[in-house]
């Protein structure tokens, strides 16, 4: 039966696709399409919604929203948006520099007077713009292990003062390197400027204008009762559901939970440059905020010979949107992605269209990438690509290449479990100066590693190599296990560790390689 789905849902799409590819695909195409993507890797639940012209002309769900039940994604289902609540954050900021309350050249230190990066000139210069654009200097990621996993106790406090001890891979300004911890900041300023907290400003200052009535900024606000879609991993052919993510510190970076019927509302007043009501007599922010927001900001690559396919001549950063031009038009979008949620938003100002996708499992096959690009081609007139195919095997050869490097390592590890090693060697609490005090420890005869600020980063360390062991978590609902290398002593004790991720295909965010333990007992 699930092979007669796939073979006539691919005929579908691809028989209505030829005739009507430059004018957009209709609702009968999107459930193909939909039906397709979920049929080609394990896939739990789906939600699209499309808006044209100022008009919703697809919003529905798909699959169901838990493994464990057989209760239906519809439109009004809750998905963790993650980094999509970024533009959030930009948006809640132009309502400030509206206001007169805020300019975007500001100095953080004006705001946040605590604030301090890993030098002096940085910290002095260190503008709002920059909180925003992913050009600190700091490297992909760094810093995210005060939030990921989730049930760590870092507090805002933690997060301003973690940047000092951070080093810088490029110089203040100069490269792209993805960051959430500096958004976090971003939101510390909404909160000080505006007297309330990111959370309390965007649900009263963006969502209850705009009618986003289902959605929360933060897990925290979610109803025990409500329509919400549970997160799930896929390994193979296993589908697993985890818990919802509950960080509160991380909300302005990527903390809303929303529908995608309320995300149609939010893409609508985009493309209606900040305006929204009745005949568009309301204003969010102004024209000249948004033009702000959709100014590149940060270089990510430009070419004179663009690609044939989509004539893309660059990419850059804007405040919250990812820009780029495709076909002459420029094209806003951004990705989310959490433990077993991911999403993506697309904005084409000129052909007043945005679209919308959000999916809780992941990889899934990628679906959250492959239904709005498929879309996105049809109205740009873009030669057909099969997105859906193209990104399934993707990632089932990324999870290959996992598998097969972790599986080499276990390898190792289980070679040489019979080597003579002295623990004891290596027992003693190492501390890192932003992310805290570790413990290693002896537990039944085996050695443990243990967090004590995210008690998550907890699990067995198995001797490896030389002075190196992989570190088998206790936390799974992602594939963040690590190495240990213990730097000794003249006498063969232990007196510092640096890390790395075990998988070629970590998550950024495990950035163990930022940190640097040093032994801290005698």
């Amino acid at each position: 039966m699930k092979k007669l789905t796939l073979l006539l849902s691919s005929l579908l799409i691809f028989s209505l696709g030829n005739s009507l590819f430059g004018q957009g695909i209709n609702s009968t195409q999107i459930d193909a399409l939909v039906s397709r993507a979920l049929e080609s890797t394990p896939s739990v639940g789906i939600a699209v919604a499309v808006v044209k012209d100022g008009k919703l002309i697809h919003s529905k769900g798909y699959g169901v929203k838990s493994i464990d039940s057989d209760k239906k994604v519809d439109e009004h289902t809750l998905f963790a948006i993650a980094s999509n609540s970024k533009a959030f954050t930009a948006a809640a900021l132009a309502i400030l520099v509206d206001e007169g309350k805020l300019n975007w050249e500001d100095k953080v230190i004006d705001h946040i007077s605590e604030f301090k990066m890993y030098n002096d000139y940085v910290t002095t210069n260190f503008t709002i713009v920059d909180l925003l654009t992913h050009r600190s200097g700091l490297g992909l990621g760094a810093g995210d292990l005060l939030f990921i996993p989730d049930g760590a106790d870092f507090t805002i406090k933690d997060v301003l003062n973690s940047f000092q001890y951070q080093k810088p891979v490029s110089a203040f300004r100069t490269k792209y390197d993805y960051d959430n911890l500096l958004y976090i900041v971003a939101g510390e300023v909404v909160a000080r400027i505006s007297g309330m907290s990111w959370v309390d400003f965007i649900q009263s200052r963006i969502f209850e204008p705009l009618e986003m009535n289902n959605s929360v900024a933060t897990n925290s606000r979610l109803q025990e009762n409500a329509n919400l879609a549970f997160p799930h991993n896929s390994e193979g052919e296993t589908i697993k559901q985890l818990p919802n993510s509950a960080s509160e510190l991380v909300a302005a970076a990527g903390g809303i939970y929303a529908t995608v019927d309320d995300l149609s509302k939010w893409m609508i007043m985009q493309l209606d440059n900040g305006k929204y009501g009745n005949e568009l007599s309301n204003e969010l922010f102004s024209e000249s905020q948004q033009n702000q927001m959709w100014k590149p900001h940060t270089h990510l690559g430009f070419t004179t010979k663009p690609n044939p396919r989509t004539k893309q001549h660059f990419a850059a950063y804007g405040l919250g949107w990812f820009i780029a031009d495709k076909q002459g038009k420029i094209v806003l979008s951004h990705t989310g992605g959490l433990p077993g949620m991911l999403s993506k938003t697309i904005l084409v100002p000129e052909l007043n269209l945005g679209i919308v996708v959000l999916t809780n499992s992941s990889p899934g096959g990628n679906a959250y990438n492959s239904i709005p690009e498929t879309i996105l081609d049809s109205y740009l007139e873009i030669e057909e690509r099969d997105w859906v195919k193209e990104l399934a095997d993707r990632a089932k050869a990324n999870s290959n290449e996992s598998d097969s490097v972790t599986t080499e390592v276990w390898k190792v590890v289980e070679e040489n479990k019979s080597s003579i090693i002295d623990l004891n060697n290596y027992i003693g609490t190492y501390k890192d100066n932003w992310f805290g005090e570790i413990e290693i420890t002896m537990e039944d005869g085996k050695l443990w590693f243990t967090s004590r600020r995210s008690p998550k980063l907890n699990g067995q360390m198995f001797f490896y190599k030389a002075t190196t062991f992989a570190i088998k978590w206790e936390y799974t609902d992602m594939n963040a296990d690590a190495f240990a290398t213990f730097s000794l002593n003249e006498e063969g004790k232990g007196i510092g560790i640096k890390m790395k991720g075990i998988s070629p295909n970590i998550d950024f965010s495990f950035d163990f390689q930022d940190l640097d333990l040093k032994r801290v007992d005698k």
